[in-house]
């Protein structure tokens, strides 16, 4: 895998040992751990990119009754 290095200064003891056991207990080195960390995050959209997403589509109109029947019948389901 190639990629880029990160440097992360002034983290806290009690953070870092936190993640130090995190990391050996799923078999990891730090490294790979903070990594996977750093991925998963660039993976998931934020909430502000949710709402984005979302105010982009188009709108779908339904009347209130319909919504009610709707849930009713995933509720029966």
């Amino acid at each position: 895998m190639a990629g880029e290095i990160l440097q992360v200064r002034d983290v806290d003891s009690d953070d870092l040992a936190v993640l130090r056991e995190r990391a050996a207990r799923e078999g990891k080195s730090l490294s790979a751990y903070v990594r996977d960390l750093l991925h998963d995050e660039a993976m998931s959209p934020t909430n502000a990119e949710v709402v984005e997403a979302i105010a982009g589509e188009e709108p779908v109109e339904a009347d209130l009754d319909e919504v009610r029947r709707y849930i009713e019948a995933e509720r029966s389901w």
